[in-house]
């Protein structure tokens, strides 16, 4: 519709009712119609660019609103060309377009050589935690050459049949984050065990064949029935007694290794706390930024300097250490729908939620 757009869009942000004639990019989300007095069209158009949103208006005769209404998908890349005023109806910014184009989606690539395996990723079965989709992220990881990619919700499995059904050519890492709690000092004089008030850590779970598939079964099951407190907890006297093949992960800053760092443990207890795990993880700076806003530690360098430590306790103790997303979110810019959730549950550091998504290896070599 109208003249070939040549100029270079803006952000959606930028743009107000003052900003003239304007060009923008994104994803159509919505379109929309009306007759006029004089029988032609107003055309409503919602368009986002994963930060923000706008609505897009023009006038058109029926058979133009035919054609758009056939050829724009919600879904589609658009870009438009209008001027931007100021819509008494709808109090707002909006944009009377004179020019539409279709475009092509702009999506993330990984064109790294040797692809990465992401060890840590939630789906929408993470309740009230994780957004991904899992085929999506499957299939996507697949897109992009991944040979393996992990399933780890929190406390559960629910997501296990649609992963194995979006795979094609490439292997589920079927596994799960648990909330670990350490039981050695839990007996009382009775004899009994006291597993309430016990604070916990998470700890990531991988089956690496059918006995630890039954075993990773057990254990969510046991977490929910026998040692549920606020959480479905595994005590690690349980973990152990069913952890043939099994392989074990020290999880994110809320592990007991990560936490460990932080408090600074003398070398036995970290060799002791080390030698339980099978490989050590590492995570990138930006999902452990709430640490500084919340004075656990003073900069990034020190982010960066934990994640050192880890790496020197791997190679002290001959552990792998491995790099991952704990990707709770596909695309970076949906860390928004998070914070939603997060805040509705009464978080109140929320706002340094903004990097758990779901990185290429490109994005993860640059990362470390």
């Amino acid at each position: 519709m109208g003249k070939p757009i040549t100029q270079e869009p803006v952000p959606i942000s930028e743009i107000n009712s003052e900003s003239g004639t304007v060009v923008i990019e994104g994803e159509l989300f919505k379109k929309d119609s009306r007759t006029t007095k004089t029988d032609s069209k107003l055309i409503t158009l919602y368009i986002t660019d994963k930060r923000t949103s706008i609505c897009v208006k023009a006038f058109a005769v029926n058979q133009k609103w035919e054609d758009i209404d056939t050829h724009f998908k919600s879904g589609d890349g658009i870009k438009v060309r209008g001027q931007a005023q100021w819509d008494r109806f709808d109090n707002c910014t909006v944009i009377m377009a004179d020019s539409l184009e279709k475009t092509e989606k702009k999506e993330r690539e990984d064109t790294y050589p040797k692809k990465r395996v992401e060890l840590h990723a939630h789906t929408k079965m993470s309740a009230m935690d994780g957004l991904n989709d899992v085929k999506h992220m499957v299939q996507t990881a697949e897109k992009w050459g991944h040979k393996a990619i992990a399933i780890t919700d929190h406390g559960v499995v629910q997501a296990f049949p649609d992963a194995s059904h979006a795979a094609k050519d490439i292997k589920i890492l079927y596994g799960c984050e648990g909330y670990l709690l350490e039981d050695r000092d839990l007996i009382n004089e009775d004899g009994s065990i006291n597993y309430k008030g016990r604070g916990t850590n998470h700890v990531i779970i991988f089956a690496k064949n059918r006995t630890g598939l039954k075993n990773l079964y057990k254990l969510v099951s046991f977490s929910h029935l026998n040692y549920f407190y606020k959480k479905p907890r595994i005590p690690k006297s349980v973990l152990t007694k069913h952890r043939e093949g099994l392989i074990v992960g020290s999880a994110c800053e809320a592990g007991e290794i990560y936490r460990a760092v932080l408090r600074n443990e003398d070398e036995e207890e970290m060799r002791r706390l080390v030698e339980f795990y099978d490989y050590l993880e590492i995570q990138p700076v930006v999902n452990n930024r709430f640490l500084i806003e919340g004075g656990h530690v003073k900069s990034e360098d020190e982010l960066r300097e934990n994640n050192m430590k880890i790496v020197a306790l791997g190679e002290k103790y001959g552990k792998p250490v491995v790099a991952t997303c704990d990707a709770h979110y596909f695309d970076e810019e949906e860390a928004l729908y998070r914070r939603i959730i997060m805040a509705g549950q009464g978080f109140k550091d929320v706002e340094g939620d903004e990097g758990l998504y779901f990185r290429t290896t490109d994005e993860m070599m640059e990362e470390f």
